[in-house]
């Protein structure tokens, strides 16, 4: 059985406040969650690791293949009415936050589409809730996303695209997906990822 609510995301509302986003609790079917939390990647340190560098069950491979498949990104194109065909993706994980993290940005000017889909179990914290915001101001508020397990978000991004989060340190885990613009961008991209993981394992104590 699939893992992710392709209906779902279908059906849910695109809101255009401040710009183009969607959210979908549930994205992740509630029979797949429990698979996916046990054969989520390890990940021991802050910062976002390319799937070529990471070690993960079955089920979590399987949630990969879903995210390269045909039906995710026709859903995409017709809840934000993009063409994707033949834009490269890229898939990181997150596995920990650091009290940096978080801070207000839109996203790099050669990503398309931005898709996170979380792997948390119910969060109470007032900290690493993503905000969709209106400005540069973290209390100018559209949106609020607690990161709980199988919830989606996705938008597109743009010059005002800002997002971000109060403070958080401790475990809190996210896939994110993105569609680029070019195949150079999306090697580029997973150069500095890999390159950053292995300093990352080079270095510990690193922030």
């Amino acid at each position: 059985m699939a893992a992710l609510d392709i209906d779902a995301l279908r059906a849910a509302p695109l809101a255009r406040d401040p710009y183009d986003h969607v959210i979908v609790p549930g994205f992740v079917h509630g029979d797949a969650l429990q698979p996916l939390v046990r054969d989520y990647p390890r990940i021991d340190r802050a910062g976002s690791f390319p799937v070529a560098e990471l070690d993960y069950g079955p089920a979590f491979g399987a949630l990969l293949d879903e995210l390269d498949g045909a039906a995710l990104r026709g859903a995409i194109e017709q809840k934000f009415s993009v063409d994707l065909a033949g834009r490269p993706t890229l898939v990181t994980v997150r596995g920990r936050c650091q009290k940096k993290d978080g801070q207000i940005h839109t996203d790099s000017k050669d990503k398309i589409i931005t898709v996170l889909i979380y792997m948390n179990a119910a969060w109470e914290k007032d900290g690493g809730r993503l905000r969709v915001l209106r400005s540069t101001d973290l209390d100018d508020v559209a949106a609020e996303v607690p990161p709980v397990a199988g919830t989606l978000l996705a938008f597109r991004r743009s010059a005002k695209s800002f997002h971000g989060h109060r403070p958080f340190v401790g475990e809190r885990r996210v896939v994110q997906l993105n569609w680029l613009t070019s195949a150079a961008v999306a090697r580029r991209e997973e150069l500095r990822h890999r390159v950053s993981a292995l300093a990352k394992k080079l270095n510990p104590f690193a922030a």
